[in-house]
C-alpha cells in the first residue's frame, strides 16, 4: 500500500492516494498537473498513449512542421530578387525528415523525464472512473490498480477525429488528421474531405509537396469565421492547385484498386489515391466511465468557468473533452485555471473566479485566438460581425486592405490581405479581429491583448505602430473607425 498526499488520510489495501488524478498526459493534462504540483499538491497522471498528446505527435507540431516549408517556399518565390534563390522543388523526404525531428520519431522519452523533474507521477494504462474520486488503471497486460484522490480529478482526455456516416467511408479506411500529419510518403493525388482548418491546412500541406488535392465541402470554407476569409483562403487554394468543390455535398466512398473513389451530391465522381476526413472532432469520453458518476458518455462534459463539471465538487474536465474551444493554446490556459483552482480549494484558500478572475477561463468567452496556417493566412480573435450582432452588441466593422499597408508592400511583392475589426460603439472597446494575409500570425497577439484587456480606442491611439510594419494596420484601423459617423 502506498500514499502519496499532502495529509493524512484513510485508504483501502492495494490503492494509491493522490491529492489530484489527471485522465489524460496531453498538453493540458501536463499543465493542470504541474500546476497543481506547484502548489504542493501530490498528482498522478493516467497516459495510454504517448505522455505529451495530440498535440505533440499529430496535431499542431508535426502539421505545423509540415506548412513550415510550404511557407518558406512560396515566401522567397514572393520577393523579387530573392526568388531567383529558389530552384527546384520541395525536397518531401527532407521535409518528412524534418516532421519527425519535430515529434520525437513519435518517442515520449523527454516528456516522461520532465514529469519526473516536476514531481509528477505517471501511471501507463486506460484509466475510469469506478467511483468518486477513484479512478482504475488497466495497463497494457490486462493489469488493474485503483488510484484515489483526496480533492480532484480532472479529466484532459482531449477528442478524436470525427468520422462522418457517408456511406463506405468507415470501410474505405480514410486518413483522419493523425495519418495526415504522420505519412511516410507523398500519395500522388489525395481527395480532402471538410471546408474546416485541418482541412485546409493539410490540403495545403500535400498540394504544396506536390499531391493532386481536391477538397470538398457541403459549404464554404473556415465556417464561424468572418466569411471574407473562407474567400480568400479558397482562392489561395487554387493558385495552389487545389480543385476547391465547396457547397457539395459527399454521398458516398469506395475505395478499390485504384484508389479511393467519391460519388458526390451532383452524380460526379472524384478519384485519389487516399481520402482525408477533417469534418470536425468527437470528445475522447466514450470509454472513461462518466456513467459511474451520472454523466453520459461520449459526450462534451459540461463546466462551469473554473473548468469544475457541475453537480460534482470534485470533478474536473479541462480542455477539448468540454468542448469550449478546441485549441491547445486554449486549453492550456483552462489548464491553468484548473490546478490553480483545484489547490485554493484543497486548501481552503480564496477562490478568484469572476470575469477575468485568476480562477476563471473567461477567455473562452471573449478572446480565444486562432490561426490557420493556410496561404493566404488567417489569423482571428474574439467575436465576429455576425456573433456581435447576434449577442446584442452595437457594433462598428472597420475593414481595411492589408496591401496598402507600407509594410506589407515591402514585406511581398503584390502583398494581398485584408483586416477587419469589430468595435463596441456603446464601449468604445475591441470585440473581434480578423486578418487574412500572408504571414499576419504575429499580428494576432495585439488584438488578444487589445479584446482581453478592454483596451479604450481612445487609449489604443497611443499604441504607435512602428514603420514599415505590417503592423501599421492597426493605425489605419483605428483611422477608419468612426470615420463615416463622424
Amino acid at each position: 500500500m502506498t500514499t502519496h498526499t499532502a495529509e493524512a488520510g484513510t485508504e483501502e489495501p492495494g490503492a494509491d492516494e493522490y491529492d489530484l488524478i489527471v485522465l489524460g498526459g496531453g498538453p493540458v493534462g501536463e499543465n493542470v498537473a504541474d500546476r497543481a504540483a506547484q502548489g504542493g499538491l501530490a498528482v498522478i497522471i493516467v497516459e495510454d498513449e504517448l505522455v505529451g498528446g495530440e498535440c505533440s505527435y499529430w496535431a499542431c507540431t508535426p502539421s505545423k512542421a509540415l506548412l513550415r516549408p510550404v511557407h518558406a517556399v512560396r515566401a522567397a518565390r514572393h520577393v523579387r530578387g530573392a526568388d531567383a534563390a529558389v530552384t527546384g522543388e520541395i525536397d518531401v523526404s527532407e521535409v518528412f525528415a524534418r516532421r519527425d525531428a519535430a515529434v520525437n520519431e513519435w518517442s515520449d522519452d523527454g516528456q516522461v523525464r520532465w514529469l519526473d523533474s516536476a514531481g509528477i507521477a505517471l501511471a501507463r494504462g486506460r484509466g475510469r472512473l469506478t467511483g468518486e474520486r477513484e479512478v482504475t488503471v488497466t495497463d497494457a497486460d490486462g493489469g488493474t490498480r485503483v488510484l484515489r484522490a483526496r480533492h480532484a480529478v480532472a479529466i484532459s482526455t482531449g477528442s478524436d477525429a470525427a468520422v462522418p456516416p457517408i456511406e463506405g467511408l468507415r470501410e474505405a479506411a480514410p486518413w483522419t488528421s493523425r495519418e495526415a500529419t504522420s505519412a511516410k510518403e507523398l500519395p500522388p493525388s489525395l481527395a480532402v474531405i471538410g471546408g474546416g482548418v485541418v482541412a485546409v491546412e493539410m490540403a495545403t500541406v500535400y498540394a504544396g509537396l506536390g499531391s493532386a488535392v481536391t477538397l470538398i465541402a457541403r459549404s464554404g470554407l473556415l465556417g464561424g469565421m468572418e466569411p471574407f476569409a473562407g474567400e480568400r483562403v479558397a482562392a489561395g487554394l487554387k493558385e495552389l492547385g487545389v480543385d476547391v468543390r465547396t457547397g457539395t455535398a459527399t454521398e458516398s466512398v469506395r475505395r478499390g484498386e485504384e484508389g479511393v473513389t467519391i460519388t458526390l451530391g451532383d452524380g460526379a465522381t472524384v478519384t485519389a489515391a487516399e481520402v482525408l476526413v477533417a469534418t470536425g472532432r468527437t470528445p475522447r469520453s466514450g470509454d472513461i466511465g462518466l456513467e459511474v458518476v451520472g454523466l453520459e458518455p461520449g459526450r462534451w462534459i459540461e463546466t462551469d468557468d473554473t473548468l469544475r463539471v457541475p453537480d460534482h465538487d470534485w470533478l474536473y474536465a479541462v480542455g477539448d473533452v468540454n468542448g469550449r474551444v478546441l485549441l491547445t493554446h486554449q486549453g492550456k490556459y483552462q489548464a491553468r485555471a484548473a490546478g490553480d483552482v483545484i489547490v485554493a480549494r484543497a486548501k481552503g484558500d480564496p477562490v478568484d473566479d469572476g470575469r477575468w478572475g485568476r480562477h476563471a477561463a473567461t477567455a473562452d468567452h471573449a478572446a480565444a485566438p486562432q490561426v490557420t496556417f493556410s496561404m493566404p493566412e488567417v489569423a482571428s480573435v474574439g467575436l465576429t460581425a455576425a456573433a456581435a450582432r447576434e449577442a446584442g452588441h452595437e457594433i462598428e466593422v472597420v475593414d481595411y486592405d492589408l496591401g496598402w499597408v507600407a509594410g506589407a508592400g515591402l514585406a511581398e511583392d503584390g502583398y494581398e490581405g485584408q483586416a477587419r475589426l469589430v468595435v463596441d460603439t456603446r464601449r468604445e472597446v475591441v470585440l473581434g479581429a480578423t486578418f487574412v494575409g500572408p504571414e499576419v500570425a504575429e499580428l494576432l497577439q495585439a488584438a488578444t491583448i487589445a479584446i482581453a484587456g478592454e483596451v479604450p480606442i481612445a487609449r489604443l491611439w497611443h499604441a504607435v505602430p512602428a514603420f514599415p510594419t505590417v503592423s501599421e494596420i492597426w493605425l489605419r484601423l483605428l483611422e477608419g473607425y468612426g470615420r463615416d459617423s463622424a
